[in-house]
């Protein structure tokens, strides 16, 4: 078996991983399998840089989160809204209007401090999680026992959603 079969044969088999990941970033199913091929794709193409030492899944979900930050960027930046009216209407109208404004939506920077902003106990395990780690490996490698990995996660999502509770 040569070293790319085996690159494409552990790329296939993390495929169910990889569609449930997208499925979280983008909440959509049609969306979740575009970025899935999109990963998929640039994982084939890229093969070259990666490193037979590195973890295969921690490499391909890195790219699949990279992907949809870049998509949601691309997005935001043909969503923005130039005001060429000549009493400049659009920057007038109420902030229920409808139209998203930079203030409705948090960035992923907002996103990665309040991540950051949880214990060790909780950040450590709840980062890993959403890498791609499962439950069992992330309990492996802190040696703690799987419910207390999966708590902590859960835990780490409530405390998440009430801090971004404004987040849409």
């Amino acid at each position: 078996m040569s070293s790319k079969e085996s690159f494409k044969e552990r790329l296939l088999g993390l495929q169910g991983n990889l569609m449930s990941f997208a499925y979280q970033l983008t909440t959509n199913k049609e969306e979740a399998e575009d970025l899935l091929q999109d990963t998929t794709l640039k994982a084939l193409t890229n093969e070259d840089k990666f490193a037979d030492d590195t973890n295969l899944k921690g490499w391909i979900f890195t790219i699949m989160r990279n992907i949809f930050i870049n998509n949601y960027r691309q997005t935001v930046r043909k969503a923005t809204i130039l005001d060429q009216t000549d009493d400049l209407y659009h920057l007038n109208i109420s902030q229920e209007s409808g139209l998203i404004t930079p203030d409705s939506s948090y960035s992923v920077k907002e996103i990665t401090q309040a991540i950051n902003s949880f214990n060790d106990e909780y950040r450590v395990p709840f980062s890993m999680h959403i890498a791609g780690y499962k439950y069992s490996e992330i309990a492996q490698h802190l040696d703690l026992p799987l419910g207390t990995v999966k708590s902590r996660i859960f835990f780490a999502r409530q405390r998440l959603q009430i801090i971004l509770k404004d987040f849409r």
